[in-house]
C-alpha cells in the first residue's frame, strides 16, 4: 500500500497519473494486443456529507472507492472542496487495483455538517479487440501478483465441484485460448439467464437456478476460467460489473481482455463510457478482518450521541 497523500496532495497524486496509458486510438504493440479508441472525457464528483443529530459524533472516518488510472483510463483531479470541520483528506491505493478517499472529521456538535468533494476528469477510451488471437496462449508460469486471479474469491468458489465439473466439456473443441475463453463466455450467456436481483449470491447458485444478474454472470464466468487456468478477474462500474481474462502473446506479454457478461455481446471488446472504480473481486481492505468482492462506502465513529446522517457522492457532472 502506497502512503496516503494529504488533502493538499489529492490533485498531485492523482494528476502525476496522467500519461501512464495509451492516448487515444492508440495501437498497444503487435496484433494480439488489445487497442484503445473513440475518447471520451468527463467529470464526476465523489466525496461525503456528514450531518450529526440529536448530539455530538466524534473519531468520524469515511471511505469511498474513487477511480483509477487503467490502461483505458486516465484520471486528474480538477477541484476538490472540504469544510473547516475535515481535518483531512487522503488518497490510498488498496493491492494496485482500487483506490480510496478517506475523510477524517475530528468532531461534529450536534446538527452541525461536514462536506469533502473531489471532482476528477476522466479520459475513458473503449476497448478494440486484437486483430489476431491466434498466438495468444494461456501463460505457463502465472506472475506472482497474478496468482489470485486464478484462486477463490468472495462468492467464486473455484473449487465447486459442478463448476469444476461443467468447464472442461466446454473448452474440450476450442483451438486455442482465445477460444476456450469464449466458449465459457458463450457457454455462460447461453444457460444463465440475466435477471436483476438485489442480493448477490455465489455463482455455483446462479448456476444451478439458471439466473442472475451482472455480478453473477461475472463470477460464473471468471469462476469457469480460473479452473481453466485462465486468470480472471471482475471489473466495477458504477451500477455494473463486467470480466475481463489474461492471456499471453507470442512474446510472453500479458494483457487483459474484457467481456460483457451481461447485455449486448461484446467480447474482448468492452464499448463502455462509465469509468473503472475497481478491477479484481479480493481486495484487502483497513478496517475489514476479511477481503472484500469489491470496495463500498464507509462510515465509522468512535463515539456518537446518535446516529449521524451521511451522504455519499459519485455522480456525473453535465458539460
Amino acid at each position: 500500500m502506497r502512503n496516503p497523500a494529504s488533502l493538499a496532495g489529492v490533485l498531485i497524486a492523482l494528476a502525476c497519473c496522467r500519461g501512464l496509458s495509451p492516448a487515444a486510438d492508440a495501437v498497444a504493440e503487435g496484433n494480439s494486443a488489445p487497442r484503445y479508441t473513440n475518447e471520451r472525457s468527463q467529470r464526476w464528483q465523489i466525496g461525503v456529507v456528514v450531518r450529526a443529530g440529536a448530539g455530538p459524533v466524534s473519531g468520524i472516518v469515511a471511505t469511498m472507492p474513487v477511480p483509477m488510472p487503467w490502461p483505458e483510463q486516465d484520471v486528474r483531479t480538477v477541484n476538490q472542496e472540504a469544510s473547516h470541520h475535515v481535518h483531512n483528506v487522503q488518497v490510498r491505493d488498496l493491492d494496485e487495483t482500487a483506490r480510496q478517499l478517506v475523510v477524517t472529521i475530528p468532531r461534529l456538535a450536534a446538527g452541525e455538517e461536514a462536506r469533502a468533494v473531489v471532482t476528477v476528469e476522466i479520459l475513458k477510451r473503449d476497448i478494440v479487440a486484437p486483430a489476431a488471437t491466434g498466438q495468444l496462449r494461456i501463460p505457463s508460469s502465472v506472475p506472482r501478483e497474478l496468482r489470485k486471479y486464478l484462486a477463490a474469491s468472495p462468492f467464486i468458489d473455484v473449487q465447486d465441484r459442478k463448476i469444476r465439473q461443467i468447464t472442461p466439456p466446454v473448452i474440450a473443441e476450442a483451438r486455442d485460448a482465445w477460444g476456450q475463453a469464449e466458449a465459457i463466455y458463450d457457454w455462460v450467456r447461453a444457460n444463465v439467464e440475466y435477471r436483476f436481483d438485489t442480493q448477490i449470491k455465489e455463482a455455483r447458485q446462479a448456476l444451478d437456478d439458471g439466473y442472475g444478474d451482472c455480478e453473477e454472470l461475472t463470477s460464473l464466468f471468471v469462476a469457469m476460467c480460473r479452473v481453466a487456468k485462465i486468470p480472471a478477474r471482475a471489473v466495477w462500474v458504477p451500477g455494473h460489473c463486467y470480466p475481463e481474462f489474461y492471456l499471453e502473446d507470442e512474446d510472453g506479454q500479458g494483457h487483459w481482455f474484457p467481456c460483457q457478461a451481461a447485455g449486448s455481446r461484446a467480447f474482448g471488446a468492452m464499448p463502455e463510457a462509465r469509468p473503472i472504480l475497481q478491477k479484481g473481486d479480493n481486495i484487502r481492505v483497513p478496517g475489514s478482518r476479511q477481503p472484500q468482492r469489491y470496495v463500498q462506502e464507509a462510515l465509522t465513529a468512535k463515539h456518537a450521541a446518535a446516529d449521524p446522517a451521511v451522504q455519499f457522492i459519485q455522480k456525473p457532472l453535465e458539460d
